[in-house]
Protein backbone atom coordinates (compact mmCIF):
# COMPACT_ATOMS: atom_id res chain seq x y z
CA UNK A 1 0.00 0.00 0.00
CA UNK A 2 1.20 3.67 -1.16
CA UNK A 3 1.79 5.64 1.78
CA UNK A 4 0.00 9.51 2.13
CA UNK A 5 2.13 12.20 1.76
CA UNK A 6 2.07 14.80 3.49
CA UNK A 7 1.71 18.30 1.67
CA UNK A 8 4.98 19.91 3.10
CA UNK A 9 6.66 16.80 1.14
CA UNK A 10 4.88 16.54 -1.89
CA UNK A 11 1.53 18.78 -2.36
CA UNK A 12 0.39 16.90 -5.70
CA UNK A 13 0.54 13.68 -4.10
CA UNK A 14 -1.34 14.91 -1.02
CA UNK A 15 -4.15 16.67 -3.25
CA UNK A 16 -4.33 13.36 -5.48
CA UNK A 17 -5.04 11.13 -1.76
CA UNK A 18 -6.97 13.88 -0.27
CA UNK A 19 -9.30 13.83 -3.61
CA UNK A 20 -9.73 10.01 -3.41
CA UNK A 21 -10.63 10.37 0.22
CA UNK A 22 -13.20 12.77 -0.26
CA UNK A 23 -15.14 10.65 -3.04
CA UNK A 24 -15.08 7.38 -1.08
CA UNK A 25 -16.43 9.55 2.06
CA UNK A 26 -19.08 10.62 0.10
CA UNK A 27 -20.11 7.42 -1.60
CA UNK A 28 -20.29 5.84 2.17
CA UNK A 29 -22.37 8.86 3.47
CA UNK A 30 -24.78 7.76 0.74
CA UNK A 31 -24.43 4.47 1.37
CA UNK A 32 -25.37 5.13 4.44
CA UNK A 33 -27.98 7.87 3.87
CA UNK A 34 -29.80 4.99 1.86
CA UNK A 35 -29.91 2.11 4.96
CA UNK A 36 -31.27 5.04 7.40
CA UNK A 37 -28.02 5.40 9.36
CA UNK A 38 -28.04 8.81 9.72
CA UNK A 39 -25.13 9.63 12.49
CA UNK A 40 -22.94 7.25 10.53
CA UNK A 41 -23.70 9.14 7.17
CA UNK A 42 -23.20 12.16 8.98
CA UNK A 43 -19.94 11.48 10.01
CA UNK A 44 -18.66 9.92 6.29
CA UNK A 45 -20.14 13.39 5.01
CA UNK A 46 -18.56 16.06 7.03
CA UNK A 47 -14.89 13.77 6.61
CA UNK A 48 -15.79 14.19 3.01
CA UNK A 49 -16.22 17.67 2.94
CA UNK A 50 -12.91 18.41 5.15
CA UNK A 51 -10.81 16.42 2.94
CA UNK A 52 -12.39 18.34 0.23
CA UNK A 53 -11.87 21.85 2.12
CA UNK A 54 -8.08 20.74 2.41
CA UNK A 55 -8.18 20.19 -1.42
CA UNK A 56 -9.53 23.34 -2.00
CA UNK A 57 -6.78 24.88 1.01
CA UNK A 58 -3.52 23.22 -0.66
CA UNK A 59 -4.76 24.51 -4.20
CA UNK A 60 -4.36 27.98 -2.88
CA UNK A 61 -1.55 27.37 -0.02
CA UNK A 62 0.09 30.71 -1.02
CA UNK A 63 -3.05 33.00 -0.41
CA UNK A 64 -3.05 30.40 3.08
CA UNK A 65 0.20 31.44 4.02
CA UNK A 66 -0.22 34.81 5.04
CA UNK A 67 -3.08 34.22 7.29
CA UNK A 68 -0.94 30.68 9.61
CA UNK A 69 2.28 31.86 9.72
CA UNK A 70 4.53 30.23 11.66
CA UNK A 71 6.04 27.03 12.24
CA UNK A 72 4.51 23.82 14.15
CA UNK A 73 6.40 21.18 15.99
CA UNK A 74 5.11 18.06 15.40
CA UNK A 75 7.97 15.80 17.28
CA UNK A 76 11.40 16.45 18.09
CA UNK A 77 13.20 17.57 15.49
CA UNK A 78 10.05 17.59 12.76
CA UNK A 79 8.68 21.34 12.23
CA UNK A 80 6.21 22.19 9.27
CA UNK A 81 4.87 25.82 8.45
CA UNK A 82 1.85 26.47 9.88
CA UNK A 83 -0.14 26.90 6.89
CA UNK A 84 1.19 23.13 5.96
CA UNK A 85 -0.07 22.25 8.94
CA UNK A 86 -3.58 23.28 8.32
CA UNK A 87 -3.91 22.01 5.02
CA UNK A 88 -2.52 18.51 6.31
CA UNK A 89 -4.92 18.31 9.88
CA UNK A 90 -7.58 20.90 8.67
CA UNK A 91 -8.78 21.22 12.19
CA UNK A 92 -12.28 21.46 12.64
CA UNK A 93 -11.81 24.94 14.50
CA UNK A 94 -10.13 26.15 11.55
CA UNK A 95 -13.00 24.95 8.71
CA UNK A 96 -15.15 28.23 9.20
CA UNK A 97 -11.64 30.64 8.29
CA UNK A 98 -10.04 28.23 5.79
CA UNK A 99 -13.80 28.93 3.75
CA UNK A 100 -14.39 32.52 4.49
CA UNK A 101 -10.29 32.86 3.24
CA UNK A 102 -11.19 30.32 0.22
CA UNK A 103 -14.26 32.16 -0.38
CA UNK A 104 -12.98 34.94 -3.08
CA UNK A 105 -11.20 32.05 -5.27
CA UNK A 106 -14.30 29.44 -4.91
CA UNK A 107 -17.27 31.11 -4.13
CA UNK A 108 -19.87 31.53 -1.38
CA UNK A 109 -20.49 27.31 -1.91
CA UNK A 110 -17.48 26.52 0.20
CA UNK A 111 -18.42 28.62 3.26
CA UNK A 112 -22.21 27.52 2.76
CA UNK A 113 -20.91 23.62 2.73
CA UNK A 114 -18.62 24.37 5.59
CA UNK A 115 -21.67 25.55 7.67
CA UNK A 116 -23.42 22.50 6.99
CA UNK A 117 -20.71 20.37 7.10
CA UNK A 118 -19.99 21.25 11.18
CA UNK A 119 -24.12 21.25 11.55
CA UNK A 120 -24.31 17.40 10.46
CA UNK A 121 -20.94 17.24 12.57
CA UNK A 122 -22.46 18.11 15.38
CA UNK A 123 -25.61 16.11 14.52
CA UNK A 124 -23.28 12.94 14.36
CA UNK A 125 -22.95 13.32 17.65
CA UNK A 126 -25.65 14.66 19.62
CA UNK A 127 -28.41 13.36 16.90
CA UNK A 128 -31.75 15.16 17.16
CA UNK A 129 -32.82 17.88 19.06
CA UNK A 130 -36.50 19.09 19.13
CA UNK A 131 -35.28 21.94 21.26
CA UNK A 132 -32.79 23.26 19.11
CA UNK A 133 -29.98 23.34 22.19
CA UNK A 134 -27.25 20.60 21.32
CA UNK A 135 -28.05 20.30 17.31
CA UNK A 136 -29.81 22.62 14.77
CA UNK A 137 -31.87 19.85 13.42
CA UNK A 138 -35.16 18.72 14.65
CA UNK A 139 -35.69 16.04 12.27
CA UNK A 140 -34.45 13.23 10.35
CA UNK A 141 -35.80 15.42 6.46
CA UNK A 142 -33.55 17.92 7.51
CA UNK A 143 -30.32 16.01 8.19
CA UNK A 144 -30.78 14.12 4.84
CA UNK A 145 -31.25 17.32 3.02
CA UNK A 146 -27.91 18.52 4.25
CA UNK A 147 -26.15 15.38 3.79
CA UNK A 148 -27.25 14.88 0.45
CA UNK A 149 -26.45 18.73 0.00
CA UNK A 150 -23.01 18.06 0.97
CA UNK A 151 -22.30 14.88 -1.03
CA UNK A 152 -23.52 16.77 -4.43
CA UNK A 153 -21.98 20.28 -3.34
CA UNK A 154 -18.47 18.19 -2.43
CA UNK A 155 -18.53 16.24 -6.06
CA UNK A 156 -19.14 19.17 -7.86
CA UNK A 157 -16.30 21.13 -6.00
CA UNK A 158 -13.94 17.78 -6.83
CA UNK A 159 -15.05 17.62 -10.03
CA UNK A 160 -14.15 21.27 -10.66
CA UNK A 161 -11.14 21.16 -9.25
CA UNK A 162 -9.92 17.82 -11.03
CA UNK A 163 -11.24 19.75 -14.68
CA UNK A 164 -8.10 22.77 -12.96
CA UNK A 165 -4.46 22.06 -12.74
CA UNK A 166 -3.22 20.82 -9.22
CA UNK A 167 -0.36 23.05 -7.87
Amino acid sequence: MESIAHPWKDLNKYVEARIKEALYEFELAEKFLENGLYRNAAGKAFQGWKATLAVLAANSRNELASEFKGVIKLRERIRVEAVDFIIAVMPTTRMKKVAALLRSKYGNDVVLLTELALDIHKFQYNGLDREGVLSRYLDLDMVRQDITAIIEGGRKVISSVIGRSTP
